[in-house]
């Protein structure tokens, strides 16, 4: 009789594990929504180096006709 009834130990226990999970629960949802943070932020960064790198692109060409001919006349 004695192992079925559950003493003032065992609730304190079975709290202690709820909340343990409930901040397990809430540290999952913060690191997905973090993840989802970071996967538009790698996003964005994407796109603005292909930006850069496509002006560095035209301005290095521009450059080079300049030169070609300015060394033609």
């Amino acid at each position: 009789m004695g192992t079925t009834i559950a003493t003032k130990a065992d609730l304190q226990l079975l709290r202690q594990e709820i909340a343990t999970k409930v901040d397990l629960a809430g540290l999952r949802k913060d690191l997905v929504i973090q993840s989802i943070g970071l996967h538009k932020d790698l996003e964005l960064l994407s796109t603005t180096m292909t930006v850069r790198l496509g002006s560095m692109l035209v301005v290095g060409f521009g450059v080079m006709i300049a030169a070609l001919k300015f060394l033609q006349s």
